[in-house]
């Protein structure tokens, strides 16, 4: 036999093993894992790795002082080799004296990463959390959920929060988990088990995961955003489409985003699957939409030719609801209805939410003027959605660009803008934007010595940059004007996350207040 015929019967081999690695009982014991990063995520794949008998050891660039405290107690259920460092992820570590059988990457580790490229090319399998779960299931014993699961660009938490409430509102026990809340295999872990996961995934738990034939599957709408980590938007938007692959009941879709339609109809699903759209127009059959300011179903009753159930009313939200809410309550409400959530839950649990924090949170009013931070507004999309609500804005934008083009929102928005503050280390990409498409539209602020501040706010750090442009923000913007933080762009060259970027804005925001006498609260 030569050596490629040997090389493919040993992988053939490798295969057919890891495809026994289902259900509690598999072949779990002794299986050589590597797990990347000690996060939230890394340390629940560990501690139920451990659990199942597996070899593990975990890998991380950087021993902060949570991870630490996190290492010791993964050595105590069994977990004992634990690296740090960047020599720790360079390359396959070694266990046993063997290559792993297996990766269990957290969420952002590239595929180009050394470590992850060197397990492509050792053809070693790379797997999610999320697979990891969807693999186990539930306990013996417990319940076996049904898997309701979101994603897409923009309003990913929002929707899975509310499909969290719906669920609850009508008596299921559930849990919104995944890239949000309780890490999903904890959640699969429960003792006595849930009737629904509401399963938030982001891009990046997609690209390492399998089908999931989820009972209901969402994409909220489709824009460019990691096209670094993905290599490009086709990569980007092809990581998105896996969610509906093996989907049972129904595959809910953006009627007013042609790409998430597209999808749904390139999925290979179960046999009986239905497309179901949202709209926040009227809807047509087998949709959820709008008539008027009621929140509609005409996907999930028997006469949906002639009938619509009433959801709710725009008033029903505790607050004011801005069109992208409502769109992404209709898709949470589309989930909830596919698994026999009644008209009356959707309607509670809407009277019931509060927006999230950093989510057009406004944080000050004074002389007619609104402060708001949307820091959550981490790309072009989200940042559109931001300023759609608003009229006469002063922008505070910019961070990491994570190498979008900024051409189609600066077209989109640019008669809303009256003055535009940037911030990051290199907001060029945006600027230049701001310069061909709307080049009536001041950046930094006219008289204010421009080259030199906006290179002090590319220079200071993280908090010094934002009272900086809070400061300009408060000498620029005029009765009647919106101060609007939505960076379209991520934090981490000046923050160490987008939520650290908002109260970065929030505390600036209050002393300037407090400057002139006003309140915040």
């Amino acid at each position: 036999m030569g050596a490629d015929a040997v090389m493919a019967e040993h992988d053939d081999a490798a295969a057919a093993a890891l495809d026994q690695l289902r259900g509690w009982d598999g072949p779990w014991t002794g299986l050589r894992v590597a797990v990347t990063g000690l996060g939230v995520t890394g340390f629940s794949a560990a501690d139920t790795l451990a659990e199942l008998g597996a070899e593990v050891v975990v890998v991380d660039a950087e021993a902060t002082e949570k991870k630490q405290r996190d290492a010791e107690t993964l050595r105590i259920v069994g977990v004992s080799d634990i690296r740090f460092g960047p020599q720790a992820v360079s390359t396959l570590p070694q266990i046993a004296d063997a290559d792993p059988d297996l990766i269990l990457t957290s969420p952002g580790w590239r595929p180009d990463s050394p470590l992850i490229s060197a397990a492509a090319h050792a053809g070693i399998p790379v797997w999610s959390d999320v697979q990891l779960a969807h693999r186990l299931g539930a306990r013996p014993g417990a319940a076996q959920p049904q898997w309701l699961t979101v994603t897409g660009t923009n309003g990913k938490t929002t929707t899975v929060q509310l499909l969290e409430a719906m669920l609850i509102a009508a008596g299921k026990r559930a849990v919104a988990c995944g890239n949000i809340g309780v890490p999903i295999l904890d959640a699969i872990r429960d003792p006595i088990g849930y009737e629904v996961l509401a399963v938030e995934l982001s891009s990046f738990q997609l690209h390492y995961t399998e089908a999931l034939s989820a009972t209901a599957s969402a994409v909220l709408n489709i824009a460019e955003d990691h096209v670094d980590w993905h290599g490009g938007y086709p990569g980007y938007a092809a990581a998105k489409a896996r969610i509906y692959e093996g989907t049972v009941t129904a595959c809910i879709y953006n009627a007013q985003d042609p790409v998430t339609e597209a999808m749904v109809a390139a999925a290979d699903v179960v046999e009986g699957c239905r497309a179901v759209g949202f709209t926040t127009d009227t809807p047509d059959v087998s949709m959820l939409g709008m008539v008027e300011d009621i929140l509609v179903d005409r996907a999930f009753l028997e006469d949906r030719r002639h009938q619509a159930l009433e959801l709710g009313t725009r008033s029903d939200f505790a607050e004011l609801a801005p069109q992208h809410m409502v769109a992404n309550t209709l898709a949470a409400a589309a989930l909830a209805r596919s698994v026999g959530v009644p008209p009356a839950a959707v309607q509670q649990a809407m009277r019931d939410y509060q927006l999230t924090e950093h989510r057009i949170q406004p944080v000050a009013k004074a002389e007619d003027v609104l402060w708001v931070n949307d820091t959550k507004a981490t790309n072009p999309h989200a940042a559109a959605a931001a300023l759609e609500s608003f009229t006469d804005v002063v922008w505070i934008a910019g961070g990491l660009p994570k190498g979008i083009d900024y051409a189609p929102l600066v077209q989109r928005v640019g008669h809303r803008l009256r003055q535009v503050i940037l911030i990051g280390t290199d907001s060029s990409q945006l600027r230049s934007s701001l310069e061909r498409h709307a080049p009536g539209v001041p950046v930094i602020g006219a008289g204010l010595r421009e080259d030199e501040t906006e290179k002090a706010l590319r220079s200071a750090a993280g908090r010094t940059a934002m009272r900086t442009a809070v400061e300009l923000a408060g000498r620029l913007a005029e009765p009647g004007q919106t101060v609007l933080l939505a960076p379209a762009a991520a934090s981490m060259d000046q923050f160490d996350s987008y939520g650290d970027r908002g109260e970065a804005f929030i505390e600036a925001v209050a002393q300037l207040m407090q400057s002139k006498g006003f309140s915040t609260d």
